[in-house]
């Protein structure tokens, strides 16, 4: 029976694709993929505090993602939204910082169950949308193109046919084969976004699930692949090859598509992590030199680099001084040209510039 974009996909196949997904091009750039990942989770081994790494490049990625679906805010409102307490953020901010509390959720979550479930993504969706939204009971959902309007998928409809589906992509997920976990990767992308489980929150869904993938694989130590920004960079063949998927069962182009998408973002965050690690370096030697030593710890400046923005509050809790001291500290350290002191609200914020301008290129 052909493919009718008007009508529900009741029939989207289950798992494992009919096909020879190991192509020779496919086995190829999955060596890339496989080398440039395993260079970025040795990388991130070596930085000092792994808090760094999960703060900064996952809420690039909750903004890169959100951006996909239209959902727009800035690096510097979103950092400084992440950093302040205040309820004067605008709700496409607080949408961007919920999906990043999605995926250190989800990550946690695997740490103490290492398996990718129906359950799991419900958790996920309801995180990024705030709400108790479950599986899609209600039919009628369609997908049109932003450009034209024109119909191009309706994915299944009916909870116990979504179920049936996501309990096979959960089996195929945890199958003991031999086919490379990058490969699977772009397989159980494209289903789960084929799916649609939920009424909304699918694309942001699907891509913090690739993340978790890669980590319950061991692949990556920390969630800190930043995907979705290689997407918007490439998003109409993204939305063409997972068409052609669909349409014409034209795996290999899709699988070569997401096993470059992890080649290319995990030598850019490389980079970003080797960037930050030599702007870090620069700043305690500089601190060093120019700070009272009654001000100057390795701890202290490490902080400044756990998000841009600071406040007297972090350094209490992290046990560096009591208030009126830490206080102290961070005058010090605005004068010395380390930070700049911005208000926000009733709080007074500290941003370390270079750290901002390195992250928000």
């Amino acid at each position: 029976m052909p493919f009718d974009p008007a009508e529900p996909y009741n029939a989207l196949p289950l798992l494992p694709p009919k096909t020879d997904l190991e192509t020779k091009a496919v086995l190829k750039k999955a060596i890339a993929a496989n080398k440039s990942l395993a260079e970025l989770k040795g990388l991130g081994q070596t930085i000092p505090n792994q808090t760094m790494l999960v703060n900064t490049i996952t809420l690039q990625e909750a903004q890169a993602s959100s951006e996909i679906e239209n959902i727009i805010t800035t690096a510097d409102a979103l950092f400084r939204a992440f950093s302040a307490k205040t309820g004067q953020i605008d709700p496409a901010t607080k949408e961007v910082l919920r999906y990043r509390e999605a995926i250190w959720d989800g990550y946690q979550a695997l740490k103490s169950k290492p398996t990718l479930t129906t359950n799991l993504f419900i958790q996920i969706v309801q995180t990024i949308k705030k709400n108790q939204a479950g599986i899609r009971n209600m039919p009628g959902t369609k997908i049109a193109s932003d450009r034209t309007g024109e119909m191009i998928y309706a994915p299944p409809e009916g909870e116990e046919v979504i179920r049936e589906k996501l309990k096979n992509l959960e089996e195929y997920i945890h199958a003991e084969n031999k086919i490379d976990p990058l490969i699977k990767l772009a397989v159980i992308h494209y289903q789960f976004e084929a799916i649609h489980p939920f009424s909304d929150g699918n694309g942001r869904t699907g891509r913090i699930l690739c993340i978790l993938y890669l980590t319950q694989q061991n692949l990556l130590e920390l969630p800190v692949l930043y995907l979705s920004q290689y997407i918007i960079n490439r998003k109409s063949d993204y939305y063409r090859l997972l068409r052609e998927v669909t349409e014409k069962s034209q795996w290999e182009p899709w699988v070569l598509f997401m096993l470059e998408a992890v080649e290319n973002t995990a030598v850019q965050t490389k980079q970003k992590i080797i960037a930050i690690r030599g702007l870090m370096k620069q700043t305690l030697l500089e601190a060093k030199e120019k700070l009272p030593s009654r001000v100057y710890s390795k701890e202290l400046i490490e902080l400044l680099f756990k998000q841009p923005y600071t406040k007297v509050q972090f350094l209490v809790d992290e046990g560096l001084a009591e208030r009126k001291t830490a206080a102290d500290y961070l005058k010090v350290l605005e004068t010395k040209g380390f930070i700049q002191s911005k208000k926000l609200g009733k709080e007074l914020l500290y941003l370390n510039q270079k750290l901002y301008d390195l992250l928000s290129r």
